[in-house]
């Protein structure tokens, strides 16, 4: 599909042929409760079925989804934060996915605790709950099974995971005429 679009005057860029542009938005809002974690795995890998995703692409993405639910569920909305009446009744995780030609983008959110230091929690092996045996390579896993990755946060009003996956093997870069 090459051609010129009706409204901006610019040109299409052409991904691979026979594949029509593809724009598709999925927003699911549930309670942070752990048995809500594979619900989200599922309905994420379900949302880009469209795509035709290798396996590995599949277990990928739900890897990243797992890890970023599962930090929402697990730090945003911590008893300490809970007891100290912060937070809704009952929390939620947002996720929102968007797919747009090749790519997937995902966004997890809540509105809980926050993150004071980011770039710490980011650490590999950093965990702020060693009672709980966790092991503080949530955001590591992310970032190793995503081609982007993006965490917004701020103490006391939540924190937003944004990760990208381009998907297939069509090259990132259009093709010119």
């Amino acid at each position: 599909m090459k051609g010129k679009n009706m409204e901006t005057g610019q040109k299409d860029i052409s991904r691979a042929e026979n594949r029509m542009s593809l724009k598709n938005e999925m927003q699911i809002t549930f309670d942070a409760v752990s048995v809500n974690e594979a619900f989200a795995r599922v309905a994420v890998a379900a949302f880009v079925t469209p795509l035709n995703p290798t396996m590995e692409e599949v277990s990928d993405i739900k890897t990243a989804v797992s890890e970023a639910v599962t930090n929402a569920i697990i730090h945003g909305y911590d008893a300490e934060f809970m007891k100290e009446g912060n937070g809704q009744s009952p929390d939620k995780v947002y996720l929102n996915c968007m797919i747009e030609d090749d790519v997937l983008y995902v966004e997890v959110k809540d509105k809980g605790k926050g993150i004071a230091d980011v770039e710490q929690a980011m650490e590999p092996l950093y965990t702020s709950k060693p009672e709980m045996d966790r092991s503080g390579m949530g955001f590591a896993f992310m970032e190793a099974f995503m081609d982007d990755l993006e965490v917004i946060s701020q103490p006391g009003l939540g924190t937003e995971i944004r990760m990208k996956k381009k998907l297939g093997t069509t090259p990132w870069i259009g093709y010119e005429e």
